[in-house]
């Protein structure tokens, strides 16, 4: 009879997963000695969070579940934020944590906690497995949980015991599949939103990660370019379509494009694809929303429609087949001009030109150490066009957001709503082994990179050559700017040392050098691409108060 952990690894490769996130604790020294035989890729790092991380990273970039596979008791505690993280972005991260043997539950073992209700507040679904046999059924029952409606994150326990008993039964899936419904579109809801969008004359479409997960990005491409609507893009739909398109106009988040604090009270119609209506759009309050703009929003989770803002039109489904259904609602021919038409998107675009010519001058900056906007504006000329982006959080990073664009599909990862900052490099780990010929830098700050900065030696044992680009301004930018303006300049606990980051680079077996003056960014950064093995650029910048901090800022005053 197969054991548990061979009933594990068949069933993880039946459902498609062939990759384990991992670190090795001895409650998986079983399950991980039969993948290794198997043949199934293991990624093993050096913190469970930084796993969990990873994990979710490698599920939004292929949009469907990933397997992450940590240890029991403090594993398990390290692992949750990763798994709050994916759960919160809806991300279909599969998070497996092995435990004490199933005997001796409740009886003080070794690390014994209750995971499973630990897990449950922050996953869709969480449950420990009772016995060997059913291990293949936890798992089919947990991939379809979390690829299921809005996806996110579960949990599943096995007790150690169970990964190395004889299992009897076929150990084939005894609980159906969920059902996965792409939620069909109403055709009245459908003609509702054509002809709210033909009598807008100001209308705007903000596309989020909903484009992303349901595979949308030529629907909506194509949409904008038959009804002339003009895009804003947030969360992973940055890049879906390129900044370079001409209906584009950049980001959607008015903490890092300002041109939208106009261009959106301007608006008379927004129609909202795969976006929540939350705290990055401004709760659709009128901070950022004039009260008598109307609004259209399609998501497939029916709880967020009309959750913070009232709606003229709601429809409950894909991205993909809502923007389908519009396009075929409105007609073969391309929309002529209505009565804003071309002067309406002339007129955002001129709003976006103001905004960039804004951030270029703080670029113009030539002081040292070196203004962060500088910086980015040389990256911008420097990285390679086709680079995939892991963004990090903080003051300097939000300069990064801000100044450079967002051109390739899935090529510009972000934090998340918790916010879990240092998760840049975890991320940027599983990006690069997914797409092991294309460039991918990891733009963080140096009090995020302190986070996870031992997976370097990840980088380096898997040979996955990401560019860590860190802006070293010896602090924590962000929180000394606030309490810098609250308290009229003393701050508290905000210094760190100017640490040389690429020597540590460098001691764990990649390459790096310190960047401090602006014409040493770009043979930098060339040299870093050419290298072949995991970078460090240790970029010495001057602590500025970001667009986003002033943003913050601004909302403080009011």
């Amino acid at each position: 009879m197969p054991s548990g952990a061979e009933l594990f690894v068949e069933a993880v490769a039946r459902l498609g997963i062939d990759t384990i996130f991992t670190l090795v604790g001895d409650h998986l020294n079983e399950v991980l000695a039969v993948a290794a035989r198997r043949g199934i890729r293991i990624l093993d790092m050096r913190h469970e969070s930084g796993v969990t991380h990873a994990a979710d990273a490698w599920a939004r970039i292929h949009r469907k579940p990933a397997l992450s596979l940590v240890t029991g008791g403090p594993g398990h505690t390290n692992s949750l934020t990763g798994v709050a993280t994916a759960n919160l972005v809806g991300s279909p991260l599969i998070a497996v944590s092995g435990s004490r043997p199933s005997t001796l539950a409740g009886r003080q073992a070794f690390q014994d906690i209750d995971q499973v209700a630990m897990a449950r507040p922050v996953v869709k679904w969480a449950a420990e497995v009772p016995d060997a046999a059913q291990i293949p059924s936890y798992l089919e029952r947990a991939y379809a949980q979390a690829d299921s409606g809005r996806k996110g994150a579960v949990h599943l326990t096995i007790p150690v015991d169970l990964f190395t008993a004889s299992a009897g039964g076929t150990g084939f899936p005894t609980w159906p599949p969920l059902d996965r419904p792409k939620g069909l579109c109403h055709s009245g809801d459908i003609h509702r939103a054509i002809a709210l969008l033909r009598a807008a004359e100001r209308p705007i479409l903000i596309a989020g990660s909903g484009i992303w997960w349901s595979h949308a990005e030529d629907a909506l491409r194509r949409f904008i370019e038959l009804t002339q609507i003009p895009l804003y893009t947030i969360t992973m739909g940055r890049g879906t379509v390129s900044d370079d398109h001409p209906l584009v106009m950049g980001y959607a988040d008015p903490a890092l494009n300002y041109a939208v604090h106009t261009a959106f009270r301007e608006a008379d119609l927004f129609l909202v694809v795969g976006k929540r209506i939350d705290y990055r759009l401004a709760m659709g309050g009128p901070r950022l929303f004039p009260p008598e703009a109307r609004f259209i929003q399609i998501d497939i989770h029916p709880q967020e429609l009309g959750l913070n803002r009232q709606l003229d039109a709601a429809i409950c489904a894909d991205a993909r087949l809502a923007l389908e259904a519009l396009a075929s609602a409105a007609g073969p021919q391309p929309w002529p001009p209505g009565p804003g038409g071309t002067p309406w998107l002339e007129r955002l675009r001129a709003l976006r030109r103001d905004w960039e010519a804004t951030l270029a001058l703080a670029a113009s900056d030539t002081a040292l150490p070196m203004h962060p906007a500088a910086l980015c504006h040389e990256l911008s000329q420097a990285l390679p066009r086709d680079v995939l982006y892991s963004w990090d959080g903080g003051d300097f990073v939000h300069w990064g957001r801000a100044l450079l664009p967002a051109r390739e599909p899935g090529g510009w990862l972000r934090l998340g709503p918790l916010g879990a900052i240092g998760s840049s490099l975890p991320n940027a780990l599983a990006l690069q082994l997914a797409h092991p010929r294309r460039p991918v830098a990891v733009i963080t700050g140096d009090g995020a990179l302190g986070f996870y900065i031992a997976e370097m030696d990840t980088a380096v044992r898997h040979k996955l050559p990401i560019v860590v680009i860190v802006g070293n301004d010896a602090g924590w930018g962000l929180e000394r700017e606030l309490q810098s303006f609250a308290s009229g300049g003393a701050t508290v606990a905000c210094e760190l040392q100017s640490t040389p980051y690429d020597a540590i680079m460098k001691a764990f077996g990649g390459g790096g050098e310190t960047v401090e003056r602006i014409e040493q960014v770009r043979p930098a950064v060339e040299r870093a691409f050419a290298s072949g093995v995991p970078y460090c650029l240790n970029v010495k910048i001057r602590g500025v108060r970001s667009p986003f901090t002033e943003w913050q800022i601004a909302g403080k005053k009011k």
